[in-house]
């Protein structure tokens, strides 16, 4: 049974199953953020089990077939390294299955940080989608929106705290 499975767990099947397995998180995100569901499932240590299960048995499967997927620090020196290194396929699979954890990450964070600063799913809406397919765009675009909402906010605050000071002071020293 376990060479069964072993031979069902192909690169590509890896790909495909990360793929569609994370599609679900991805749209609880978008359209459910306030959802408990959706806060036990992103919180929880199931997708990244699973991403990490994967990523092991990529390198795994690197270190069986005698790819030279351990060469990475060429990559630095030149873009036909980069290239060379990313012609592996585990090489290139394990580097997907990074990039698609550290994007639903961002997502995750940037979904529970809107949350909790009360800005608008509207507004959330377009820097997810960025996070989902360039994950640093995304996450610079909900920034600057972070920002001005901020600072939108400060100066509500400001002008309510200011309008109660000036009530509490003409409280105890009225005008004459």
């Amino acid at each position: 049974m376990l060479i069964h499975f072993q031979e069902y767990l192909t690169l590509i099947n890896i790909y495909l199953w990360t793929n569609i397995g994370i599609l679900p998180f991805w749209l609880m995100i978008l359209f459910f953020p306030n959802s408990r569901i959706v806060q036990i499932f992103t919180n929880s240590i199931i997708v990244p089990l699973f991403l990490s299960a994967a990523y092991v048995y990529v390198i795994y499967h690197a270190v069986v077939s005698d790819e030279f997927m351990f060469d990475v620090f060429s990559l630095y020196f030149s873009l036909d390294n980069l290239y060379a290194i990313f012609s592996t396929e585990s090489f290139l699979l394990a580097f997907w299955l990074h990039f698609v954890f550290l994007n639903l990450f961002l997502g995750t964070w940037t979904s529970r940080d809107a949350v909790k600063y009360n800005i608008s799913r509207k507004l959330v809406f377009v820097p997810l989608i960025f996070i989902f397919f360039v994950g640093p765009i995304g996450l610079v675009l909900y920034w600057l929106i972070r920002i001005f909402y901020a600072k939108n906010l400060v100066f509500m605050i400001k002008s309510h705290y200011s309008y109660f000071n000036f009530f509490i002071y003409s409280l105890f020293f009225p005008t004459k």
